[in-house]
């Protein structure tokens, strides 16, 4: 099996520690880096202007989703009113959604490990360029939960893949690289702490299966394809269960891979839209899991501003 690579820190390392890593020599020959994705890029764009106070980044699948999450941090900070409307940075582009609110960062990623990936790429350029530091950056979503009542948060652990393994396989150059998929442990402590203050939902924190797709790789007996019996379905949940797996998503492994390299703190709070345990289809009302939906915004806007008012 290829070696798990870790981002290791030395002494020299110290002093920079606090700041977003890239670790491409072919970055520092290029006049100029075009965030295609994002539609800007640094001959055009004043990034450390733009960014440059940036302190935490909160990243989720819905564009409207993290339209949503801006609007309500700017209350929450009382920066402005959570009911107007914030701008779209990535307006030219209809790839990813990204709004900025004070020292938040909120941005779309998509669905799956290939979308979220393209766009941590360049969010992490786009953080390294504009020299930010100390950022603690998010993943706010929803997911299918095991043995977890519906509307339950998640804060994971570490990310774990389908065959219940921490970490995250890519194929580079026709070979496979083995990454870390650990996640901080006092960053996840610090948000079940949070949770307990507000008080309003179970909370846990556990291991998060990430998967490469929604049907099958989920174990469900409800997509086009289907090769398994809801007996052997049934074994495979349990085995998660047992393995320490608490919910199931697409994005976590790549997240946290890609963090550890780049030496962000990072976090994956996501609310179980239904108990895998119990079945297979979403059920539950638009009003239900919009009221889901809002618990991890919660937790984490309550983090964002606990930390601002420490400051």
């Amino acid at each position: 099996m290829a070696p798990v690579h870790t981002a290791k820190k030395t002494e020299n390392d110290q002093a920079t520690s606090n700041l977003v890593h890239v670790d491409n020599p072919h970055l520092e020959k290029m006049k100029e880096d075009i965030l295609y994705h994002f539609d800007i890029g640094t001959g055009t764009h004043d990034f450390p202007a733009m960014f440059g106070d940036v302190k935490f980044v909160c990243v989720g699948g819905s564009p409207s989703r993290m339209k949503a999450f801006a609007q309500y941090i700017n209350g929450e900070l009382a920066l402005g009113d959570p009911n107007s409307d914030v701008a779209n940075i990535c307006a030219g582009t209809d790839r990813y959604a990204m709004y900025k609110v004070g020292p938040v960062l909120s941005i779309s990623h998509g669905m799956g490990i290939p979308s979220i990936s393209i766009m941590l790429h360049e969010l992490i350029k786009l953080l390294y360029h504009s020299k930010c530091t100390n950022v603690t950056i998010i993943r706010i979503g929803t997911c299918g939960g095991i043995g977890l009542e519906p509307g339950s948060v998640v804060i994971t652990s570490q990310s774990v893949d389908a065959s219940f393994r921490p970490q995250f396989e890519q194929i580079i150059l026709g070979k496979t690289v083995v990454r870390n998929t650990e996640l901080d442990s006092e960053l996840a402590r610090e948000f079940f702490q949070c949770s307990k203050e507000i008080n309003e939902f179970n909370t846990v924190i556990g291991n998060t299966m990430c998967t490469l797709d929604f049907y099958e790789g989920q174990a469900r007996l409800d997509g086009a394809f289907c090769s398994y019996t809801e007996e052997e379905k049934m074994q495979y949940l349990k085995a998660a269960y047992d393995a320490g797996v608490r919910n199931i998503e697409m994005e976590s492994s790549v997240f946290a891979a890609m963090c550890n390299i780049s030496g962000l703190k990072a976090a994956v709070v996501c609310v179980t839209l239904l108990n895998r345990l119990e079945g297979d289809q979403i059920s539950s009302s638009h009003e239900v899991l919009a009221d889901y939906q809002q618990r991890p915004q919660k937790l984490v806007g309550f983090f964002i501003k606990k930390h601002l008012n420490k400051a």
